[in-house]
């Protein structure tokens, strides 16, 4: 079974490299986006030294690693599940002998990966060539930041999963998937850093998971979050790692009676 996961992974990856330019692009569409969020967070601090807890070096790096880390989170798995649900080819899924929702993982992660060598990787240089971002110098810091961004992947894949399912209960779930995506961007601290929301928007969002997708890692690695708070945030991603997997499970095995076929 482990194979035929890898194999999936492998298949993913090899259908995002026939589409590679797309992604060449991408990198210079992320750098326009980081650069004048990097010019809009300059003309905030102005003479200022310190917001939110955050140097204006430590807010620039965070919004590039925040950004590009994005780049290899994201992933429309909720609106192919979607797809597959309202035309019906779900359906060949339940007699397979494997699990659907695994395989979507493993789809994500062949994207992931992808996006990570070819996207992530040399965006983040590109940007770190034209823009004064800090990188950290000590590699057990490195390593944290690239596990908890494999958590924001799982996490994040994990609510694209819940969200398509949605498919099986709502004739279209198109508005869900929006608001989720909205959702995630905001709320994670990819627009804003999580640090610049009012106190009681801070004390909620902290009960959400989202924090856990962009804020979380980010701030480990440009230095906010620093000595044994780094296990504990790490902590908290593991555990809606493993919440999030009840609501799948549920949603999954109650679908097996909701199926219908829109389009005959």
């Amino acid at each position: 079974m482990l194979s035929a996961y890898l194999e999936i992974i492998r298949m993913r990856f090899l259908m995002m490299l026939a589409y590679r330019v797309n992604y060449y692009s991408g990198i210079l569409i992320y750098a326009l986006n980081i650069g004048s969020y990097y010019f809009v967070y300059k003309a905030i601090y102005g003479e200022q030294t310190i917001i939110g807890g955050m140097t204006l070096a430590q807010m620039t790096t965070y919004v590039a690693i925040s950004w590009m880390s994005r780049a290899f989170y994201f992933n429309n798995l909720d609106r192919e599940i979607a797809t597959e649900i309202r035309d019906g080819s779900v359906a060949i899924q339940f007699i397979r002998p494997y699990n659907y929702v695994n395989v979507k993982m493993m789809q994500g992660l062949g994207e992931g990966v992808f996006r990570l060598l070819l996207f992530t990787t040399p965006g983040m240089i590109f940007v770190w060539l034209l823009l004064p971002v800090e990188l950290p110098t000590d590699p057990s810091l490195w390593l944290i930041y690239l596990l908890m961004l494999f958590f924001s992947f799982l996490i994040n894949t994990q609510l694209n999963i819940i969200t398509g399912l949605f498919a099986f209960f709502l004739e279209n779930n198109e508005g869900l998937m929006r608001m989720k995506r909205i959702a995630v961007d905001l709320f994670s601290g990819l627009i804003i850093p999580i640090t610049f929301f009012p106190g009681w928007a801070k004390s909620v969002l902290e009960w959400l998971p989202f924090q856990a997708i962009t804020y979380l890692p980010s701030a480990v690695f440009t230095g906010k979050i620093t000595g044994s708070e780094i296990f504990e945030k790490l902590g908290i991603q593991a555990l809606w790692f493993f919440v999030l997997i009840i609501p799948i499970y549920i949603l999954w095995n109650r679908s097996r009676t909701r199926l219908f076929v829109q389009g005959g």
